[in-house]
């Protein structure tokens, strides 16, 4: 129940925000991306998908000839940061475990999974009843934005095989934590960087870019992301370090990589 909460909330916010007597949002308007969007459908979204991994593999090439390099610095310092920071950060939310009980127990992983994957399929519904078909294509290029930033964590989290701060107990030092968990992709051990974390931002970034005509749209769509991706620390479930990169992730390959934006 609260995971499909989550997503009517993300709807509702655009629903209610838009004007009933008025079209939906054309793609060749203001708000639209600068470069002409691709077609989106259920027949093209899995080409797609491989397209935004050629795009997503091939990042680092273009960083070695010079593009994109003070984003990928400024990510990476604070990532680097985080992870210095992450033995004292991630005692204190072990410690406290008990002062956010209340946002855990609604905020738990199948409620996050299930929010955000839900949340593309409330668009596209959503867009069908209404014959709104810029809201359908926004459900679509959302499970697309999901699928595109999970594929690339899987393989990270599977290669770097962190230890998450669930797996020392309150007191524990929290260090030594690399190349300890289980290396299969498929279950999910490793927790650098947050799976849930990237789809969450993900999906709420496609949303947000698609109605920031709307003001308080982006700020719904983050803030449902942000409340998720602290839920990640406060349940022990990941280091700061490893939500910083996962919230990078998702908003580069919602926004850059989907969008093109």
């Amino acid at each position: 129940m609260r995971a499909k909460i989550l997503g009517l909330l993300f709807c509702a916010a655009v629903l209610a925000a838009q004007d009933p007597a008025s079209d939906p949002p054309d793609a060749s308007e203001p708000q639209a991306p600068t470069k002409p969007e691709r077609e989106v459908s259920l027949k093209t979204i899995g080409p797609n998908i491989l397209h935004d991994q050629a795009r997503i593999w091939m990042f680092p090439a273009q960083v070695t000839r010079g593009r994109h390099v003070l984003p990928t610095a400024g990510v990476l310092a604070v990532t680097g940061g985080l992870i210095a920071a992450d033995p004292t950060t991630g005692r204190f939310f072990r410690r406290h475990e008990d002062s956010f009980s209340g946002l855990n127990e609604h905020l738990t992983e199948t409620v996050g999974t299930s929010g955000s994957l839900g949340t593309p399929a409330v668009f596209y519904l959503a867009g069908l009843i209404r014959k709104d078909r810029y809201m359908q294509d926004t459900g679509l290029l959302a499970a697309e934005s999901w699928v595109s930033a999970e594929i690339p964590n899987l393989a990270l989290r599977a290669a770097f095989r962190r230890l998450r701060p669930l797996d020392f107990p309150p007191d524990g030092s929290f260090r030594n934590t690399w190349f300890k968990a289980d290396a299969n992709p498929m279950s999910a051990k490793g927790g650098f960087p947050s799976g849930h974390t990237a789809t969450v931002f993900a999906v709420a970034t496609v949303i947000a870019q698609r109605y920031k005509h709307h003001r308080w749209v982006p700020f719904v769509a983050y803030g449902l992301a942000s409340t998720v991706a602290f839920s990640r620390a406060t349940s022990g479930n990941h280091f700061l370090s490893d939500i910083a990169l996962g919230g990078a992730i998702g908003f580069s390959v919602g926004r850059f990589v989907v969008l093109r934006e």
